[in-house]
């Protein structure tokens, strides 16, 4: 295996615990790779907005993916890149899920946009990005800038038949997978975190075999397919595990941190060997 010289991670499920907290000991891991002369960046399903809590604590130098890899900032959050829904596709998604019942969100680059204050996971979502959301009477004048539109529903079966449903409806036109159980995300067609880990490797001119990538969700399976090695969390589902060239500890288990450790364990073997 190539010696690592770029770590990317997912950050719900995988560097904060449930109750999105950046642990002390997630800060010392990556603190840990900077010293050993390896960069450190995250890619996520959040919204730009809920990006910038992390950037002091973890000294974040490189650019970060917002939108499941669909938008790349630098570290003031400023975009380097930037993709919208089309407009049709956009318009679809918002309707199917409104036609079965279940809350949906728009993200555009700067905004959160609800129409219902009192809906699913709202307050959750509060908590987890640190910012409030901007209540509207209609989604049809933000439709040209959505970036992520999000399904939310506390029945983890229901939305995984509703991911399969539009996924087939959209087919091309739009990427449609949950980040968490609870969340369907609907992103611009073209680009994940794969695309993501891609875009990082020609920014820091890494290979892609010298990269290692960790996650917990289906949305995370692009970037473990292109990295050199991927570590499925100790939470993420049997699915995700398989698909993983290791798995760590969970998120209520400090799993990130054991991750980076075994990442830079992995790296002295190869020095030595």
């Amino acid at each position: 295996m190539s010696r690592i010289s770029l770590v990317i991670s997912d950050v719900d499920g995988t560097l904060l615990t449930p109750d999105k907290i950046l642990t002390q000991q997630a800060v010392d891991a990556v603190a840990r790779l900077r010293a050993a002369g390896i960069g450190f960046t995250v890619v996520s399903s959040r919204p730009i907005i809920g990006m910038g809590f992390l950037v002091e604590p973890l000294g974040l130098t490189l650019p970060i993916g917002a939108f499941n890899g669909s938008s790349i900032v630098d570290p003031t959050l400023h975009p380097i890149e930037q993709h919208a829904i089309p407009m049709e596709a956009a318009k679809r998604s918002l309707d199917f899920l409104q036609q079965i019942g279940i809350d949906s969100w728009l993200f555009t680059g700067d905004s959160w946009l609800i129409r219902n204050l009192e809906g699913s996971y709202v307050a959750h979502e509060r908590h987890a990005i640190r910012a409030e959301p901007t209540v509207i009477d209609s989604f049809a004048p933000y439709l040209s800038s959505a970036c992520k539109i999000v399904g939310a529903c506390a029945d983890a079966e229901r939305l995984q038949h509703c991911e399969r449903t539009l996924q087939s409806m959209l087919g091309t036109e739009a990427t449609a997978i949950r980040s968490q159980s609870y969340y369907l995300d609907v992103t611009p067609p073209g680009y994940n975190k794969g695309t993501f880990v891609r875009a990082l490797a020609r920014h820091t001119h890494t290979p892609l075999g010298s990269i290692a990538t960790l996650g917990d969700m289906q949305n995370d399976l692009a970037m473990f397919e292109v990295s050199g090695i991927s570590f499925a969390m100790g939470n993420a589902s049997d699915s995700v595990k398989t698909r993983a060239s290791r798995v760590t500890t969970s998120n209520t288990e400090e799993g990130f941190a054991m991750a980076i450790d075994a990442i830079l364990a992995l790296n002295q073997q190869a020095w030595l060997g």
